[in-house]
């Protein structure tokens, strides 16, 4: 398994080979700081050619808050990733909590969302905590866990 360095930007094709998630599920665009085993600071272009935001509200679309928390979540597997805990073809990963979501601000089209998230804890269950920004706006933040399950291997 590949893993990261501090100081590396990671582009969006390259998170597909990190991450399992696809479009239009991938909510990451880029990675722009990794401390392995501490934080990530990646970002998300927020579009009106979002599919999530067609129906979320017409006329006022906004990204939903589960959305923002969910691209923490992206973040923090990222960062198991650059530590060595974390390979998807050898891993699946569950959200197993969301403590203390807190949504503050609307993020709407046109905004380039901060989103920072520390590891409080890494392994096969792992704690973190984020934040999502623009501007040096809050938008959301929470603490989440994760556990990280080795995929089941079919034998023929």
């Amino acid at each position: 398994m590949a893993l990261l360095y501090a100081g590396t930007v990671i582009e969006a094709a390259q998170l597909e080979k990190i991450l399992p998630h696809r479009y239009p599920f991938l909510f990451l665009d880029r990675v722009i700081e990794v401390t392995p085993g501490e934080s990530i600071v990646a970002l998300r272009l927020v579009s009106n050619s979002d599919p999530i935001l067609q129906g979320h509200f017409p006329g006022n679309p906004i990204m939903p808050g589960v959305v923002q928390v969910e691209a923490m979540a992206q973040a923090a597997l990222v960062l198991a990733h650059a530590t060595g805990h974390f390979d998807q073809a050898l891993h699946n990963c569950y959200f197993i909590g969301i403590q203390d979501a807190k949504f503050r601000a609307p993020a709407v089209p046109g905004e380039v969302l901060r989103i920072e998230v520390k590891a409080v804890r890494l392994g096969r269950v792992g704690k973190f905590t984020g934040e999502v920004r623009c501007e040096g706006q809050l938008k959301s933040s929470a603490t989440f866990t994760a556990i990280i399950d080795a995929k089941k291997v079919s034998v023929p």
